[in-house]
């Protein structure tokens, strides 16, 4: 298993896009969008879990993801990802700890990820805020990790 932190000029960039586009998740197809359309930042990033040389996961590590543009928190993770085939072996979590790891040596103090999920971003350190609004007008939860 190996975890490559992604810019869109990585060889690898169009293979895991290709890979979002066909997964079974529908956001794999707005993700595989984002990536081709160049709409990341110059500090944001992909991470993509490879196995035997084939991509298996993706997340990303953007300034909002899905959380409303009126709260101040930043950097988010997003589109956490890992192929039926390939889950309960840890892939999310070895993702997630590599986008910490980025947003660590970038110069940030927290990270911040969406979800409504509970009891799943726990296990990796993450607390929940409570509920926030995201861009597509519902709710979810807000957690975070300090580093």
């Amino acid at each position: 298993m190996n975890i490559l932190t992604l810019t869109f000029n990585h060889e690898k960039w169009e293979s895991v896009a290709a890979f979002a586009e066909k997964c079974s998740w529908r956001a794999g197809k707005y993700l595989a969008e984002l990536m081709r359309s160049s709409a990341f930042r110059n500090w944001e990033r992909v991470f993509a879990a490879f196995e035997n040389g084939e991509p298996v996961g993706f997340c990303t590590l953007t300034e909002k993801d899905e959380l409303a543009p009126k709260y101040p928190y930043s950097p988010l993770i997003g589109f956490v990802f890992v192929d039926e085939t390939h889950r309960g072996k840890r892939i999310s979590g070895k993702m997630i700890e590599k986008a910490v790891e980025y947003a660590k040596s970038i110069g940030y103090d927290k990270v911040y990820i969406m979800s409504g999920e509970r009891g799943l971003y726990e296990k990796y350190g993450f607390s929940c805020m409570g509920d926030y609004d995201t861009v597509y007008g519902d709710t979810e939860q807000l957690f975070v990790i300090s580093l």
